[in-house]
């Protein structure tokens, strides 16, 4: 098929051209942009929950993940009707709350997809994050890292679902009652991080400066506030192995799984039989550490 080709598939009753379905995205793992498409769709029940009614940044990679590539949070021009937007702070941005706009989206390259923590005019976080994000490339500690903080939480009284960065991190995902602020959850946060770099200064540290941090574990729980954004639960990475963001279980952590077991060509499989971790937990109520910290 030539680099010019191109088709149009049905979706959800609505028309969506897609172009150069054989242009390869993922060279090493051979995924064209008409696999990618594909994959997304078996993804989609499971991302769209954390991208919709949010405001969406995406990282596009036009040429495939060893090529440039640049940020869009303004929604890309031309648009088919059936794409949404929602503006805040001047920007115009792609409301993802459908397949046929997640493939067009895909169709764009783009590969990842990083939502606001805030839904859609309103102001409160919709969830709590902590980022463990390691100084080095390859971090054989990570999972210790998560496993410890998990404990942490749960000591605490607050079950947490970890994540896989799908790059070389691993965030906590906290289903919250609503309520709370950014700054109430950023309290809490640096009451955990300064407790677990005390107990474990060889392993963690809240130092912001990237130099400063040698090779410890950066424990995060800045990058958890409005205008800021992560890599969303299930979004596919730009990385060689095609990683994907994968919600784990505490015993999956404890096993030292790695975040390139799970990938765009085995993630299916895994959450037919998985389900959505997250979904499966139960909002949790952070008031109560609250008045404990006063």
């Amino acid at each position: 098929m030539s680099k010019s080709a191109k088709g149009t598939l049905a979706i959800d009753g609505e028309q969506l051209t897609v172009t150069n379905p054989d242009k390869m995205l993922w060279p090493e793992q051979g995924i064209t942009k008409g696999i990618f498409l594909q994959k997304l769709a078996e993804l989609a029940p499971f991302l769209l929950t954390y991208c919709r009614n949010r405001y969406l940044t995406t990282i596009r990679y036009p040429d495939g993940v060893d090529k440039p590539f640049f940020y869009q949070k303004n929604c890309p021009e031309p648009k088919p009707d059936f794409v949404k937007t929602a503006k805040h702070e001047q920007i115009n941005y792609v409301h993802l709350d459908s397949l046929p706009t997640l493939l067009w989206l895909g169709n764009l390259a783009c590969l990842e997809f990083h939502p606001s923590f805030h839904y859609i005019g309103d102001p409160l976080p919709a969830e709590w994050l902590i980022d463990l994000d390691p100084s080095r490339e390859e971090e054989p500690r990570i999972m210790e890292a998560a496993a410890l903080v998990g404990d942490v939480l749960h000591s605490l009284g607050i079950e947490s679902v970890p994540k896989t960065s799908g790059a070389t991190g691993v965030q906590i995902f906290v289903p919250i009652e609503r309520g709370l602020t950014f700054d109430q959850l950023r309290k809490i946060g640096k009451f955990i991080g300064t407790y677990v770099v005390e107990k474990r200064p060889d392993l963690f540290t809240i130092e912001r400066l990237k130099k400063d941090r040698g090779t410890k574990i950066y424990f995060d729980y800045l990058q958890h506030y409005a205008g800021k954004t992560l890599s969303a639960p299930y979004t596919p990475r730009a990385r060689k192995i095609a990683s994907v963001s994968t919600p784990l279980t505490w015993d999956e952590v404890r096993r030292d799984v790695h975040p390139t077991d799970f990938h765009l060509l085995n993630i299916g499989e895994r959450l037919r039989r998985t389900g959505d971790l997250i979904a499966q937990t139960r909002p949790q109520r952070l008031s109560v550490i609250l008045e404990h910290l006063k």
